[in-house]
């Protein structure tokens, strides 16, 4: 009688079967694809806003009124944006003039003054970023994220989305 080297096809199956089970639980922790979106969304609101910021700046410097602290200016032959600065104001409705982003999917929360909390519909409190407008001649917009426990981040991680 001859041993029998190797494994049979059932012993094989089983640990394919438990090799799919063990993927399909722990896939998930290790690869968080809503996450890394979620910020690469926000990541993509605030390029738009810097974007905006710039030609608006620019509009401004044109105009001669970079140097003004509260004034409206034309960004089209029918939308006007309040800026101080030279930049866009902290203010929702400016931010989606300049910017056109949707209300609808975005939350631009005015809840302190001076700054505009920005986060996608239906993210995770953790997922945001705050703008703050120019507080002075000279001084840029500010892109910040401010959560008191993660205050050493500049920008929010995919486990926070």
């Amino acid at each position: 009688m001859q041993k029998q080297q190797g494994f049979t096809l059932i012993e094989l199956v089983v640990v394919i079967i438990i090799l799919g089970i063990l993927a399909v639980t722990a896939a998930p922790k290790f690869i968080n694809l809503q996450g890394d979106a979620r910020v690469s969304t926000l990541q993509g609101v605030k390029a738009a806003i810097q974007g905006a910021n710039t030609l608006v700046y620019s509009k401004a410097a044109l105009a001669g009124v970079e140097k003004t602290d509260s004034t409206s200016i034309a960004i089209d032959a029918t939308t006007d944006v309040n800026i101080a600065y030279g930049y866009i104001t902290a203010q929702k409705d400016d931010i989606v003039a300049a910017t056109d982003i949707s209300s609808a999917e975005w939350v631009l929360d005015e809840s302190v003054a001076g700054e505009v909390k920005i986060s996608q519909n239906g993210a995770p409190e953790k997922c945001y970023f705050i703008y703050k407008a120019a507080a002075g001649e000279g001084l840029l917009p500010t892109y910040t994220y401010d959560l008191p426990v993660l205050s050493a981040k500049a920008f929010p991680e995919p486990e926070d989305c």
